[in-house]
């Protein structure tokens, strides 16, 4: 399981945008789980009637997109070595958005590894109720020394 300080060390992102409280690895390099407690105290509720905020879609793809993290780190073998960059997304399906009080569960399944390019499969449920799917594509490049400048 990857905590918070885990997960700031995986990621670059930070708050507001850093969209994943946990994440669990099912099988390295294979299959991971991440969650996230939705909160009507977050930025993108300003604005919104208490009764209408809902969790935008593309802040899904992009919570399923930072989940696909710990499951490239195993693949490159530590979160070292190499930076990832969300290439695209194919193949959405947004069903029911998620509200306030709602614990977002995002699985992420490998697909295709070859290359540097990541291929997942996920889908993202609350109570086992789908709220969206999609096939996300990950380039991951290799960080070279520079030399220092002169």
């Amino acid at each position: 399981m990857l905590d918070s300080e885990a997960i700031h060390a995986l990621l670059g992102h930070r708050h507001p945008f850093l969209l994943v409280d946990r994440i669990d690895v099912l099988e390295p390099g294979r299959q991971v789980v991440g969650t996230k407690q939705i909160s009507s105290g977050e930025w993108w509720c300003e604005g919104h009637d208490a009764g209408s905020i809902q969790f935008p879609f593309s802040l899904v793809i992009e919570a399923m997109a930072q989940t696909t993290g710990a499951l490239i780190r195993d693949l490159v073998g530590g979160a070292g070595g190499g930076i990832a960059y969300f290439m695209g997304v194919n193949h959405v399906r947004l069903r029911t958005f998620a509200r306030p009080g709602d614990e977002l569960t995002m699985l992420l399944t490998l697909w295709q590894w070859r290359r540097g390019i990541c291929r997942t499969h996920g889908v993202a449920t609350v109570a086992g109720g789908l709220v969206a799917s999609a096939d996300l594509t990950t380039v991951i490049r290799t960080v070279k020394d520079t030399p220092p400048a002169t």
